[in-house]
C-alpha cells in the first residue's frame, strides 16, 4: 500500500527555517516525480515546488522561488522541502505528493499520490 507521511512542519519566526521531509513507501521511489503543495484556510491548495525523479529538474512556485529548496534522496525514499526567509504568508498545511509521469505537474489533480500534510505556521 502507497504511503506518504510528512513531517517537520512545526512553528517559526517571520525569517526563521524549516525543513520539511517526506517519506515514501509502497512504490518504487526512483520513478516518481514528487511535488509539495500547501494550503491555507479558506484557500485553495496551490503548487509549491517539484522535483523529477532524479533530482536533475526543479520547479517552484513565484512565490517561494529563491527561499525555498526541493531536493531528494531516492536512496532513502525521501523528498525535502528547506524552507527559509518564512514569511507570515506561508502559513498553511502542506502536502506532499507522487506523481508516474515524465513531467513536473503543477496542479494538484494530476498527482496520483498524497500525504495527510504537516502543519506550518509562521508568526509576525
Amino acid at each position: 500500500q502507497v504511503q506518504l507521511v510528512e513531517s517537520g512542519g512545526g512553528l517559526a519566526q517571520t525569517g526563521g527555517s524549516l525543513r520539511l521531509s517526506c517519506a515514501a513507501s509502497g512504490l518504487t521511489f526512483s520513478r516518481y516525480a514528487m511535488g509539495w503543495f500547501r494550503q491555507a484556510p479558506g484557500k485553495e491548495r496551490e503548487f509549491v515546488a517539484a522535483i523529477n525523479w532524479s533530482g536533475g529538474s526543479t520547479s517552484y512556485a513565484a512565490s517561494v522561488k529563491g527561499r525555498f529548496t526541493i531536493s531528494r534522496d531516492n536512496a532513502k525514499n525521501t523528498v525535502y522541502l528547506q524552507m527559509n526567509s518564512l514569511k507570515p504568508e506561508d502559513t498553511a498545511v502542506y502536502y506532499c505528493a507522487a506523481d508516474q509521469g515524465l513531467m513536473l505537474p503543477t496542479i494538484a489533480y494530476k498527482y496520483d499520490y498524497w500525504g495527510q500534510g504537516t502543519q506550518v505556521t509562521v508568526s509576525s
